[in-house]
C-alpha cells in the first residue's frame, strides 16, 4: 500500500536565530512547510481523506493544506531539504496522532510521522547542505531524505555488541575503549576493572558491560569524590563535602520523612479527604466512577541541576532536566505523585544583539562545542517549559541569572557552563513511603518508550572536565525527551498508587 501525503504551510523560516545562522553559512532560508507521512493498513476512501484532512489542516486556513507540496526548487541555488524522525522508531508524536485518528473511526491509520521541509538557495557558491542541515535537526533521533518519505520500511542495523580484549591486550584495550566511546574512564576505574575482570572473573568484558559500568560507577551517579576525604594543604578534614551537607538534617530533621536516601525527600503532611476512582486489582483499567477518600499523604520535594546537556544541546538538555526529575519524584518510596515545578537558570553575559551592556567584555571567548549563554537561556527556557507543557506539569515559579565580569584581579568570574535548575513538588501517600527490600521470585519491570543511543555516556561525560570529550559524544551523551510516553507511564503509576494498600509496586 503507497504513503500518503498531506503538506501544510509552515512559518520554521521565519525564526530570526534561524535565518541569522543560515546566513553565516551562505544560505538564504525561502520558506518551509510540513508533510504528513501517512501509513494505512487498506485503501482510504474520500469520506475518510476529507476527515484526515481536515484533522491535519489548520483549522482557519484549509488552503494552506493540500495533497500536493507547496514548495518546489527552481534551480540556480535552489533546493528542498526535508528532514524527519528515524525510522527505527515510532515518534511519541505519531502515537498521539494515531489514536486521535483511530477515535474518529479511522481505524486502517497505523503510522503518521511529520517532516519538516525547508526552502534554501544558495548565497555562496561554497555553501554546504549538510551544513544547513545541522541546524534544522537532531542528528541522533532524526535525518535528512533527500527524496522524501516512501516507505517506512527502511531500517538501519544496530551496533553489535562485542568483547573487549583486555586479556590479551590489557589495559590499553579498556583505554581506547573509553577513549572512543567517552566513557570516561581514569586510571582507577582501569585499575579496578583490571582486577575484576582480568583477575577475578578471568574473562575480557563485553561493551554492554563497559557501558553500563561507566554510568553506573561514575561521579555523577556515585559521587566517588563528594563523598571521597577532603585533604587541604596534607590535612585530612574531618568531614566529607557529602557528610556536610547531610549535617543540618542530621542535627534537625524536625518533619522530614525522607532524605538522602531516595530518589527525592519528603516532608510530614496531614490526612485529607480527596476524591479518588473506584477501581480493583481484578481490572484496574476499567473505568470508575470518583468517590471521597480518607487519605494520609506526604509532600515530595526534589531538584536537580542538568547543566552539561543544557551547555551542549540546551532544548533537549532542559527537557530530560525537567523529564528526569519527573521520573525521580515519581520512583519515590513506593511510588509518588506529581503535582508542579520551579525552574532556574543561570548564565554567562548574553550579548544581546543591538544592547550592548557597559560589563560585557567582547573579548570573553566560550567553547566551541557549548552553546552560546544566549542560545543557552531561551532554548533552556522552551525545552523545560515544552515537556512540562505535554506532560501536564505546570511551572510555578523560577529565576534566571546573568554574569560575566572580570575581577580586579584579573581572574574571569562567569557562568560559561550555564546551570539549569529543575525542581518539582509532589505528593505521596504515607503507608508509601518505605521501600521494599527485594524478594527471589519478585519481578523487575521496566516501563517506558524505545531508546536510541543518547544518554549512553550521559552519566561518565557529565562527570568530565569541560573539553576533555569529543564534540560528537558530548552530543549523544545529552538524553532526548519523550514526554508523552512519561504521561502514559505516569498513568501507570497513578493507578497502582491509588490502590492504597494494594499498590502493586514494592519499589
Amino acid at each position: 500500500m503507497p504513503m500518503l501525503h498531506f503538506y501544510r504551510v509552515a512559518d520554521l523560516h521565519t525564526s530570526a536565530s534561524l535565518t541569522s545562522r543560515a546566513s553565516e553559512i551562505g544560505f538564504e532560508v525561502l520558506a518551509s512547510e510540513v508533510c504528513f507521512n501517512i501509513e494505512a493498513t487498506g485503501e482510504i476512501g474520500t469520506e475518510d481523506r476529507t476527515k484526515l484532512q481536515y484533522l491535519l489542516q489548520e483549522t482557519f486556513e484549509p488552503q494552506n493544506c493540500s495533497a500536493k507540496p507547496f514548495l518546489s526548487a527552481k534551480g540556480d541555488g535552489d533546493s528542498i531539504l526535508e528532514v524527519a524522525p528515524r525510522q527505527q522508531f515510532t515518534s511519541a508524536w505519531s502515537t498521539n496522532a494515531v489514536s486521535i485518528c483511530s477515535a474518529m473511526g479511522l481505524v486502517q491509520i497505523t503510522r503518521i510521522e511529520k517532516s519538516r521541509r525547508y526552502h534554501i538557495k544558495r548565497t555562496s557558491p561554497t555553501a554546504s547542505p549538510q551544513k544547513f542541515a545541522l541546524l534544522v535537526h537532531d542528528r541522533m533521533t532524526e535525518c535528512v531524505y533527500p527524496n522524501g518519505i516512501a516507505s517506512f520500511d527502511q531500517h538501519a542495523e544496530p551496533e553489535k555488541w562485542t568483547t573487549v580484549p583486555i586479556m590479551k591486550e590489557g589495559r590499553k584495550a579498556l583505554e581506547q575503549l573509553s577513549k572512543e566511546k567517552g566513557l570516561g574512564y581514569d586510571s582507577q576505574d582501569i585499575d579496578y576493572y583490571m582486577r575484576v575482570f582480568k583477575d577475578e572473573l578471568k574473562r575480557d568484558p563485553t561493551t554492554v558491560e563497559c557501558f553500563d559500568l561507566a554510568q553506573g560507577n561514575s561521579e555523577h551517579s556515585r559521587h566517588w569524590f563528594f563523598g571521597g576525604r577532603v585533604v587541604i594543604d596534607g590535612e585530612v578534614m574531618p568531614k566529607t563535602l557529602f557528610e556536610w551537607v547531610k549535617r543540618p538534617f542530621k542535627e534537625r530533621p524536625s518533619n522530614s520523612v525522607i532524605a538522602f536516601h531516595d530518589n527525592s525527600s519528603s516532608l510530614r503532611g496531614f490526612q485529607h479527604v480527596a476524591l479518588f476512582p473506584e477501581q480493583s486489582t481484578e481490572k484496574p483499567a476499567v473505568p470508575g466512577a470518583f468517590r471521597e477518600v480518607k487519605r494520609d499523604f506526604d509532600v515530595t520535594l526534589t531538584v536537580e541541576t542538568h547543566n552539561f546537556p543544557c551547555g551542549i544541546a540546551p532544548f533537549p538538555g532542559a527537557e530530560t532536566g525537567a523529564g528526569g526529575r519527573i521520573r525521580d519524584g515519581q520512583s519515590t518510596g513506593q511510588g509518588s505523585l506529581v503535582v508542579a515545578a520551579i525552574a532556574g537558570y543561570a548564565v554567562g553575559n548574553l550579548h544581546l544583539p543591538g544592547y550592548a551592556l557597559p560589563w560585557e567584555d567582547q573579548s570573553f571567548e566560550y567553547p566551541s562545542t557549548m552553546a552560546p549563554p544566549l542560545q543557552v537561556l531561551i532554548d533552556c527556557s522552551n525545552g523545560a517549559s515544552d515537556y512540562g507543557n505535554k506532560f501536564g506539569e505546570p511551572l510555578i515559579c523560577g529565576w534566571t541569572r546573568a554574569l560575566g565580569h572580570r575581577m580586579p584581579t584579573g581572574e574571569r568570574f562567569e557562568w560559561v557552563k550555564p546551570i539549569m535548575l529543575s525542581g518539582g513538588i509532589g505528593q505521596m501517600d504515607h503507608m508509601h513511603v518505605e521501600k521494599q527490600e527485594p524478594q527471589q521470585g519478585q519481578l523487575v519491570v521496566k516501563i517506558g518508550g524505545p531508546a536510541y543511543r543518547i544518554g549512553v555516556g550521559g552519566g561518565a561525560a557529565s562527570s568530565m572536565v569541560a573539553g576533555d570529550n569529543a564534540a560528537e559524544l558530548d552530543f549523544n551523551a545529552v538524553q532526548r525527551g519523550d514526554a508523552e510516553m512519561e504521561q502514559k507511564m505516569n498513568r501507570v503509576i497513578r493507578a497502582c498508587c491509588e490502590l492504597g494498600p494494594k499498590n502493586p509496586i514494592l519499589s
